[in-house]
């Protein structure tokens, strides 16, 4: 490339430094429901994410320059693309009646590009991408609740994890907060809540509530809150000890939940076990790895990547096979990671799976960090099952299809869960 292009392209990311500030950026290295029982919302997520790395639309702009040859025709017009992305918004930033603010403006911009690809490619605001975060992690410091803002606009508790600072100081879903530290929380959302916890100059924490029509206050100290997302219990039918594994998502703590449950399983002598992903839209491709490598000897595949026209086999860690019957539970929010837990343990091991089709997420997305705390994700690569079956738009075809009977969710008994029962039923057989 001829010098004074080099210049000219140095001219540019000069102009961007200048509108969009200095671009100092720390990289990090990180990797991407069942039905709500008993009428307990929770988080939810939509993808499993492979892999947290920070850029900007200035290094996604770049990169896609770098990836040609400047000289050619395609990088001249590439080129061409960004000279016109930075007039206009120099042109905007000068005309423009009213205030305007750049970050908000830049967010934009990302955001306008990222509509233009696949579903799955999205952008991810501060607030949204930190409760994925906590999710993701299992773990967090905090109080261990999960707020949401009523019609009325107070901030309600619909969920508090087992064992978590609120737990211990009495707090129960449906109470409403209304100060914190004597500070009142009139017209505050929900989301600002934790920013308030977090900012607090001390450990303890005084919090008002009203819980039907009386008001109580009560100190709480910030501690560790460890997300529970494994159960387990052993359903005795037929003379046959059947356990049973509900995995609510595939955090990074997912892993050893899983295997301290299935460990307690097996040493009360299970003949067969129930896996249940319903609702598990995904979570770390590693938890999903080490689950799969309990069940699974090294002989087996448990996913293929696909990118461009390049395939590569992924196989269990594992020592050796299982030999009990399973039997996975899925339907249609069965997303990413739970899905190549399914599709893994359908094809290599012989499960059987029973529910409905799977939502159909085969896609890998890479997340990216921006400096004001939002993310976006982009689809990088596709995976296939370990027989190289297409999941992207398709899902996971269950072996027996059972619809899901909404008296359920009026009286949440294992009797009117029609698609445990048909579990049970097969591996009573």
């Amino acid at each position: 490339m001829a010098k004074k292009d080099d210049n000219k392209l140095q001219d540019n990311l000069n102009r961007l430094e200048n509108a969009f500030g200095p671009l100092k950026y720390k990289k990090e290295n990180k990797t991407t429901n069942r039905k709500a029982k008993k009428g307990v919302p929770t988080f939810k997520t939509s993808e499993v994410v492979a892999l947290l790395i920070i850029t900007t639309i200035v290094s996604l702009i770049m990169g896609s320059i770098a990836t040609y040859n400047l000289a050619s025709n395609k990088g001249e017009k590439v080129e061409e693309q960004l000279q016109n992305f930075i007039d206009n918004y120099e042109y905007i930033i000068d005309n423009y009646n009213g205030k305007i603010d750049k970050e908000e403006l830049l967010d934009a911009a990302l955001e306008g590009m990222l509509e233009k690809l696949d579903k799955n490619s999205l952008y991810l605001e501060a607030d949204a991408s930190k409760n994925l975060d906590i999710l993701l992690e299992g773990s967090y410091s905090g109080l261990g609740i999960q707020v949401y803002n009523d019609k009325e606009g107070n901030i309600v508790i619909y969920a508090i994890f087992k064992n978590s600072p609120a737990a211990k100081a009495g707090l129960k879903a449906g109470d409403i907060l209304t100060k914190i530290n004597n500070e009142s929380l009139k017209g505050v959302k929900s989301s600002d809540l934790a920013d308030k916890v977090q900012q607090s100059k001390n450990k303890n924490i005084t919090l008002t509530y009203k819980r039907e029509q009386t008001e109580n206050t009560v100190k709480i100290n910030i501690g560790n809150v460890n997300i529970k997302s494994v159960s387990s219990e052993i359903f005795n039918k037929a003379d046959k000890k059947i356990g049973y594994i509900e995995l609510g998502i595939f955090a990074s703590n997912s892993y050893s939940q899983f295997k301290k449950e299935l460990t307690k399983l097996e040493d009360e002598n299970i003949n067969s076990l129930i896996i249940d992903l319903r609702g598990n839209s995904g979570g770390y491709l590693s938890s999903a790895e080490n689950i799969l490598s309990l069940f699974l000897d090294s002989s087996h595949i448990i996913y293929q990547i696909k990118k461009n026209n390049s395939t590569v086999k992924h196989y269990s860690k594992g020592t050796k096979d299982k030999q009990y019957k399973i039997v996975v539970l899925v339907d249609q929010n069965s997303a990413s990671a739970s899905e190549v837990t399914a599709a893994a343990l359908k094809e290599e091991y012989g499960a059987t799976i029973i529910g409905k089709k799977t939502y159909g997420k085969g896609s890998v997305q890479e997340m990216q960090n921006l400096p004001n705390g939002d993310k976006y994700k982009l689809t990088t690569k596709n995976w296939l099952t370990p027989k190289g079956e297409l999941v992207e738009g398709v899902g996971i075809i269950p072996d027996i299809e059972v619809d899901f009977d909404t008296k359920y969710f009026d009286n949440p008994i294992d009797e009117n869960d029609t698609q445990l029962q048909k579990a049970l039923e097969v591996l009573t057989k």
